[in-house]
């Protein structure tokens, strides 16, 4: 099966706790401020770093870009933040001129309680699309977010819960790693759970570290990290709004600092990929409906890209999903995705097999159909985390793996009626 240990764990690196709290000098909290008529779930989140951190982000691909997106970008431009806010319930986007005043609001109410610039403070929504922010309840709460602000577990645990949606998981985070002799962590906190797919999937990921590291090479080692892991996620083949990744790394480890591409940058890099690895995995895992996480791998395709697009393609296919979700060895589905995925490989020279932690099957060889259980397959399939494996033996050396979910009834109920 795969996993991120397989990829990157190597023995420099150690899971800690803590999530985005976990490195020092960052504090976390999150409050209840009623922005959804009819919830009381916390709905506004804020990460505080107490010194200024190199900061980097990549955003949604998607022309039409939420009020956040667009004031976070601009802030981004100078490479420093101190603090990001989010709220869940209401996404801000689709909302004009109006939004983005809204937008800017929350970035200048944090400013203002910390004695910082605005421009400092990066801002992150989530929610339905088109409704107006209610941004009276933000400004009424701004305080009362700030006192909610620990170091710990306490804060991180209410800062995830606060920017939560349909997800049903908490999704986050902790690595060490030793460098020049200094700890570094890294943590990271993800929610998504619906309209998921790249480029980015549907997400708001906020990741700390306390390493000393130049902005350009942080902005490097997140992309290098977003293309391996939210990149290569996919639940319903929606890409939202609203997409954020945003790293802060405010040097508190007290490493020499990483500036030039030299080994320290290659752990680091690892480190981060790890991390976004782990965090994209347990998004899948909480796709909206799903009742299982499945991973694509492929080897034996022309090149990396080639072995992610045809993987993706499995992944994404609807007919593929359902059966999954029904474990239904319907191996000929995959093929079929395989062919419309617009890669050239030989048709004759695919074989796929099933695998989870019941066993292994080979259901196709060289394109075509090999004698096996029907009842040994749908008992790997009904474990909670299934792989297809798929070969291509056209002698290539590109592989990749992708991760998605099975299609289950409980997706069309949830988004049948998302607004109310």
């Amino acid at each position: 099966m795969y996993n991120a240990h397989n990829l990157l764990f190597n023995g420099t690196m150690r899971e800690i706790e803590g999530g985005v709290c976990a490195p020092r000098g960052f504090r976390a909290g999150g409050i209840w401020c009623g922005i959804k008529a009819g919830s009381r779930k916390r709905d506004l989140a804020l990460i505080y770093a107490d010194k200024p951190c190199a900061a980097a982000a990549m955003f949604t691909t998607n022309r039409v870009k939420a009020a956040p997106v667009l004031v976070t970008q601009e802030h981004l431009a100078g490479g420093v933040l101190r603090a990001v806010i989010a709220n869940s319930g209401n996404a801000n986007a689709c909302t004009g001129e109006a939004g983005l005043a809204a937008a800017r609001r929350m970035a200048e109410l944090v400013a203002g309680e910390f004695a910082i610039k605005a421009e400092e403070v990066a801002v992150a929504s989530t929610g339905v699309i088109g409704a107006p922010l209610p941004i009276a309840a933000i400004e009424s709460s701004v305080s009362s977010l700030a006192d909610s602000l620990h170091p710990g577990a306490v804060g991180h645990e209410a800062a995830l819960e606060a920017i939560m949606t349909t997800d049903t998981r908490k999704k986050a985070a902790a690595l060490e790693i030793e460098v020049g002799g200094k700890a570094l962590r890294l943590g990271g906190m993800v929610k998504g759970s619906g309209m998921i797919h790249p480029n980015m999937a549907t997400m708001l990921c906020f990741i700390t570290t306390d390493a000393a590291i130049s902005r350009e090479l942080l902005d490097r080692a997140l992309r290098r990290a977003v293309g391996h892991s939210f990149n290569r996620v996919t639940v319903d083949g929606d890409t939202s709004t609203n997409d954020t990744v945003i790293v802060m790394a405010n040097g508190e480890a007290g490493n020499a600092p990483i500036d030039t591409g030299g080994p320290d940058y290659v752990l680091f890099a690892e480190a981060l990929e790890a991390l976004c690895v782990k965090l994209a995995r347990a998004m899948a895992r909480d796709g909206e409906g799903a009742t299982r996480l499945v991973t694509v791998s492929l080897n034996g395709a022309a090149d990396e890209g080639a072995a992610e697009l045809l993987a993706r393609t499995v992944a994404a296919s609807s007919l593929v999903k359902a059966a999954c979700f029904g474990a239904d060895a319907n191996w000929g589905r995959v093929l079929c995705a395989l062919g419309y995925a617009g890669v050239d490989f030989d048709p004759a020279a695919v074989d796929v097999r099933f695998a989870s932690a019941a066993g292994e099957i080979l259901v196709c060889k060289a394109g075509a159909s090999v004698p096996f259980s029907e009842e040994e397959a749908k008992r790997i399939l009904s474990q909670e985390e299934i792989e297809i494996r798929i070969d291509l033996a056209g002698g290539g050396t590109g592989s990749a793996a992708v991760w998605g979910c099975d299609l289950s009834y409980d997706y069309v109920k949830i988004n049948g009626d998302y607004r109310s």
